[in-house]
């Protein structure tokens, strides 16, 4: 079963990525932005998912993706780690969040 620990191998593998704890939880920056969380509970994660590509995410998958509440007006979305298809849907998941958060000069070499 797929858990946060691969989350944290998978991210920590991409292109300067650092690990910082924020709001008691751990959360993945590069070039200092977070592109993932793992809130306390570790049964899910959120990346950064424009509102638009959200919403269908949520609409064609509503037992994978979600939104709390409080996170409705943000551009983040969450995982339930459960339902993962398998290693290669979390890295794709990880590598699109983090492509959003880096800089262009990372994007130009990143062949991931």
């Amino acid at each position: 079963m797929i858990d946060s620990a691969d989350v944290r191998r998978i991210a920590l593998s991409l292109p300067e990525t650092v690990e910082k704890e924020a709001w008691e939880m751990p959360t993945f920056r590069v070039a200092g932005k977070m592109f993932v969380t793992v809130p306390d509970d570790e049964t899910s994660f959120a990346v950064r998912c424009p509102i638009h590509e959200r919403r269908e995410l949520i609409a064609a998958e509503p037992e994978k993706f979600w939104v709390p509440p409080h996170e409705a007006s943000s551009a983040w979305v969450r995982v339930r780690l459960a339902e993962l298809d398998d290693l290669d849907e979390l890295q794709d998941i990880l590598v699109d969040s983090w492509k959003q958060a880096a800089p262009p000069r990372l994007l130009e070499s990143f062949s991931g």
